[in-house]
């Protein structure tokens, strides 16, 4: 059986990070669509198990959450419509968790946009976080229930509401343009945090940088995912991508080294040797006998549960 060296490995992971379809791979490396797509499945599960182990005891100051919208197959207007719609299918939103001085993505969930997965999301960020860290989030009501019904979170906390009011006057050529900012409103925060920790403008710039690297999470695309744990491991992939490998404009170097839990910036091959030495471990495993079900993280689990979870209002 064939199989890609190292370096074709890389190179179809390099191109699927720098934003580039599955078609559109295969086109540029001439490699066949299934092996693209057992490749990003081998990439988002190792992926998301490196974040698992070594994103842990990240020393953070000011974190900041949001959530951003794709979709998995159909839109979720669409889901009702249709018959016999597969299950994961409809409106599927990315979580994440950035530290904003070393712009470190510390968390990641791919799920439905409710307060079971809000819960989710911030119990594994609460367990990567060293320190007490000051956290800021929109208004979303699933982070009012989460809280709510977590009281051991060791953080001090803010909403930040944006105000943004209607384009009058215009007609329909302006509904993919961004409606008028009107300013913020603090609706709630401790009293210990100061004016400048509350914000959400370091986990608002990575929200449209996500599209430009990851083309299924693009809003008007073809290259859209067909099942929910495809965007998860491209998820990962992207994830591990920003954190390890890209240069931050900001910093100079990767926000792995900022956060200093990595000693240099990370090449694309990096990621393909952890592919490597997973798929070693495998055959060693199966040539003793003992090869058994790929062992199950925190991250797999909560991609496990973003498949089969509850995917209702959003």
């Amino acid at each position: 059986m064939n199989k890609l060296t190292v370096e074709e490995r890389a190179r179809i992971l390099d191109l699927l990070c720098e934003g580039l379809s599955i078609r559109a791979v295969t086109r540029v490396a001439g490699a066949s669509k299934n092996t693209v797509a057992k490749l990003l499945l081998d990439a988002g599960n190792v992926c998301s198990d490196y974040h698992d182990a070594n994103v842990r005891n990240v020393r953070a100051v000011r974190v900041q959450i949001d959530e951003t919208w794709s979709f998995t197959s159909l839109e979720q207007k669409s889901v009702e419509a249709v018959q016999g719609a597969p299950k994961g299918v409809g409106d599927t939103w990315t979580w994440t968790a950035i530290e904003a001085d070393s712009k470190l993505i510390v968390s990641f969930l791919v799920g439905a946009r409710d307060a079971e997965h809000s819960a989710w999301f911030l119990d594994d960020l609460m367990s990567r976080l060293a320190n007490r860290a000051k956290l800021t989030s929109d208004g979303h009501r699933a982070y009012l229930q989460a809280e709510e019904g977590r009281s051991g979170y060791d953080i001090d906390d803010a909403l930040l509401l944006k105000l943004h009011g209607s384009q009058s006057g215009k007609g329909t050529d302006v509904r993919y343009s961004p409606v008028a900012y009107n300013g913020t409103r603090r609706c709630r925060e401790d009293a210990s945090l100061d004016e400048a920790d509350v914000s959400t403008s370091a986990v608002e710039q990575e929200n449209p940088a996500m599209p430009m690297h990851l083309r299924r999470s693009t809003v008007l695309t073809n290259a859209l995912s067909k099942k929910i744990q495809d965007h998860a491991n491209a998820v990962a992939l992207h994830v591990m991508y920003y954190n390890f490998v890209r240069i931050h404009k900001a910093l100079s170097i990767t926000p792995a080294m900022a956060a200093g839990i990595a000693d240099r910036r990370w090449e694309i091959a990096d990621i393909t040797m952890l592919i490597e030495s997973a798929e070693a471990k495998l055959v060693r495993r199966a040539s003793s006998g003992q090869l058994a079900d790929r062992p199950v993280t925190a991250a797999s689990k909560a991609n496990a549960r973003s498949a089969t979870g509850p995917r209702g209002n959003r």
